[in-house]
C-alpha cells in the first residue's frame, strides 16, 4: 500500500469515514469509489472553478449602489460624485468578504448535513436580476437595496418551510424523466457557454448585432462590446485560454489526477506575470489597482455597510413581483442543478431521488436567509460543482474542503480573487462536454418526450438561465402530452399516437406519493399507524444491489465453458 492508500484506508474505516459513507467504510449506502484524498482534491478543484464568484458578485452588487445614497441633483446615478464613489469602493470590499463568507457557510452546511459534493454561493443571473432589474444601476429603480435584501430574506424563510414539508422535493420529483436527463445536458451547454464568454471565460464568443452572438477573441472592442474590424481571434487571453483547454483535455485523456486543477493553475500563474500580452494585471489604472490588491496577499476587510441592513417596508407592488420571481427562479435553478449533479455523480436512485435531498434543499434555503443578513443576492447550488465531481468528488468531504478554501479566501482574498476568467473558462468547457453525454439516455423515439427535452437543452444556454430552460421543457411537455391525453380520453382511446407504446412513464419507477415526503413526516405516519419505518432509499438500494448481483451472475453463466464436445481427449470451450 502506498502512503495515500494507507491514509484513505485509515480515514474510510474511522467514524469520520463512516459518517460520510466513504467506500470501504461499512456504512449504509456507501458512495462507490469515494476516497478521502480524492475528495480533498475534488474540493479544491470546485473552489478554483467557483473562485471567480468572489470578484464577479462583488462587482455586480456594487453596481446596484448598495446602501450608498446618491444626493446629486445634476447626476442622477452619481457617476462622478466623489463621496458616492468612495462609498462604492467600501461596498465592493464588503461584498468580497460577504460573498466568501456566505459561500463558506452554505457549502459547509451542504457537506456536513446533506453529504453532497455541491458548492453554493450567490447565484449568477440571480445577482444580475437583483442588481440591475430590482434595485437598478446605482439604485435608479424605485426599490431600495435594503428592501430587496428583505425580499430575499423572506424568500429564504418560505423555502425553509417548503423544504421542511417536502413541497420542493414533491415538485422536483414530478418533473418527467426526459426533462431531468435533459437538464444535465442543458447545464453542460450552459457551462460551456459561460466558459466561452469574456466575463467568466476565454472570450471566444462575443456580441454580434446581426446574430446576437458570434466569433470573438477580440484584441479590441468598441463601446458596445463588439470586435473592431480585423481584431477577431487576436486576443492573447483567448489563445492562452485555449492552451489551458488543451492541457486539461490531454491530462484527462491520460487520466492524470487533478487534470482540471492543473489546467486552471498553469494558466493562472502564467497570467500573474506583468508585462505580457495576456497578463491579468495590465499597465492601466484598473490593472495597477488589481495588482496592488494582489500584492497584499493577506488581508481581511470586515463588513461595514451591508450587514443586517434589511427594510421590511414592502408596500411597493414591484417588490412582491421580485419576491415571486426570486421564488420560482430559485426553485427551478436549484432543483435543476442538484438533480443534474446527482445524476452526473452517479448517486441518483431509480425512483428519481438521491441521498440527502431534503437536507440539501434545507441547506440551500437556510443559506438564502443567512445570505440576506450578509446583504448578498439569493444563494444557490453552483453548476461549477461538476468540476469537482469530474475529479472524483462524491461525498460532503468535497464540499467541506471547498468551504475551507472559501474560509481561507477571507484572509487571502487578493490571491483567490485574482484567478482570471480565461483560466477557469476552459474547466467549464470541459465539464460541459462531459455533462452533455447524458443525451444518450433521452427517449428520442417518442416526440412527446423528445421535443420537451430538446427545448430544455436549447433554452438553458440561449436564455442564460437553468430555470427558463426547465420552464420551457415542463411547459411544452404538459401542453403536448396533455392534449394527447384528453384526445384519448374524449375518443375512448380511438384517437392516439401510433407509437404511444414508446413513450416513457411520467412517474419514474419506484415513485410513490408517500416516499416523496421528508423522512421525519414518514416516521410520524408510521408511528401513528404502529408500523416500523423503513427508509425507501434503503429498499431501493437493496433492490439495485440484487439486480447487479443477478446481472453479474448471468454474465458469469454466459461466459462459463460448456464442455459438451470432446475430441481426442481435449475439451473444446464453447462460449
Amino acid at each position: 500500500m502506498t502512503f495515500f492508500d494507507r491514509i484513505n484506508h485509515s480515514v474510510a474505516t474511522s467514524k469520520f469515514g463512516k459518517y460520510f459513507r466513504l467506500d470501504g467504510s461499512g456504512a449504509r449506502r456507501e458512495r462507490a469509489g469515494s476516497k478521502f484524498t480524492t475528495e480533498v482534491r475534488a474540493g479544491l478543484t470546485t473552489f478554483v472553478a467557483m473562485a471567480y464568484i468572489i470578484s464577479v458578485n462583488s462587482l455586480i452588487v456594487t453596481d446596484s449602489g448598495g446602501t450608498c445614497v446618491c444626493t446629486s441633483t445634476t447626476d442622477p446615478v452619481c457617476l462622478t460624485d466623489e463621496a458616492y464613489n468612495d462609498c462604492l469602493a467600501t461596498l465592493k470590499l464588503d461584498m468580497v468578504t460577504a460573498t466568501a463568507a456566505i459561500a463558506c457557510f452554505s457549502t459547509l452546511l451542504m457537506g456536513l448535513f446533506a453529504n453532497l459534493p455541491i458548492g453554493l454561493a450567490p447565484g449568477m443571473g440571480l445577482n444580475a436580476y437583483f442588481a440591475y432589474t430590482v434595485v437598478g444601476f446605482h439604485g435608479s429603480n424605485t426599490i431600495k437595496y435594503e428592501t430587496a435584501v428583505a425580499a430575499v430574506f423572506i424568500e429564504g424563510i418560505l423555502f425553509i418551510l417548503l423544504s421542511l414539508f417536502g413541497v420542493r422535493q414533491w415538485l422536483a420529483r414530478l418533473i418527467p424523466q426526459s426533462i431531468k436527463i435533459a437538464t444535465g445536458a442543458g447545464i453542460g451547454l450552459y457551462l460551456c457557454f459561460i466558459g466561452l464568454q469574456s466575463s467568466a471565460g476565454i472570450g471566444l464568443i462575443g456580441n454580434d448585432n446581426a446574430t446576437l452572438v458570434g466569433l470573438a477573441g477580440c484584441a479590441e472592442k468598441d463601446k458596445d462590446g463588439m470586435c473592431l474590424p480585423g481584431t477577431q481571434m487576436e486576443s492573447p487571453t483567448t489563445w492562452i485560454g485555449l492552451f489551458g483547454f488543451v492541457i486539461i483535455s490531454v491530462c484527462l485523456l491520460f487520466r492524470v489526477k487533478g487534470a482540471v486543477l492543473i489546467g486552471i493553475l498553469v494558466v493562472s500563474i502564467m497570467s500573474w506575470f506583468r508585462n505580457t500580452s495576456f497578463t491579468y494585471f495590465p499597465s492601466t489604472p484598473a490593472g495597477d489597482a488589481k495588482f496592488d490588491f494582489f500584492k497584499k496577499v493577506v488581508t481581511f476587510h470586515p463588513i461595514e455597510t451591508t450587514m443586517a441592513r434589511m427594510d421590511f417596508n414592502l408596500d411597493n407592488t414591484e417588490i412582491w413581483i421580485a419576491l415571486i420571481t426570486f421564488l420560482y427562479v430559485d426553485i427551478m435553478d436549484t432543483t435543476g442543478t442538484l438533480y443534474s449533479m446527482a445524476k452526473f455523480g452517479g448517486y441518483m436512485y431509480k425512483n428519481g431521488d438521491f441521498d440527502g435531498s431534503t437536507a440539501a434543499f434545507l441547506c440551500d434555503a437556510t443559506s438564502i436567509t443567512v445570505g440576506a443578513v450578509f446583504g448578498v443576492p439569493p444563494v444557490t447550488a453552483f453548476v461549477e460543482s461538476g468540476a469537482g465531481i469530474t475529479e472524483g468528488g462524491r461525498t460532503g468531504i468535497t464540499s467541506i474542503t471547498t468551504a475551507f478554501f472559501f474560509f481561507i479566501s477571507l484572509f487571502f482574498a487578493p490571491i483567490f480573487a485574482s484567478f482570471p476568467p480565461w483560466a477557469t473558462g476552459p474547466a467549464l468547457m470541459v465539464v460541459g462536454s462531459m455533462m452533455v453525454k447524458s443525451v444518450r439516455s433521452i427517449n428520442w423515439d417518442y416526440v412527446g418526450d423528445a421535443i420537451p427535452a430538446f427545448l430544455t437543452i436549447a433554452l438553458m444556454p440561449l436564455s442564460y438561465s437553468i430555470a427558463y430552460g426547465l420552464i420551457a421543457g415542463i411547459g411544452s411537455y404538459a401542453a403536448i402530452n396533455g392534449i394527447v391525453y384528453f384526445l384519448e380520453l374524449i375518443s375512448g382511446g380511438r384517437i392516439a399516437p401510433e407509437d404511444k407504446d414508446l413513450r416513457e412513464p411520467w412517474i419514474t419507477e419506484g415513485f410513490t406519493w408517500g416516499n416523496v415526503l421528508p423522512g421525519w413526516i414518514q416516521k410520524l405516519v408510521c408511528k401513528a399507524r404502529g408500523e416500523i419505518y423503513v427508509d425507501p432509499l434503503d429498499v431501493i438500494e437493496e433492490e439495485e444491489r440484487l439486480e447487479r448481483e443477478a446481472a453479474a451472475a448471468a454474465e458469469h453463466s454466459d461466459a462459463k465453458i460448456d464442455i459438451d464436445h470432446h475430441h481426442g481427449g481435449h475439451e473444446i470451450p464453447k462460449y
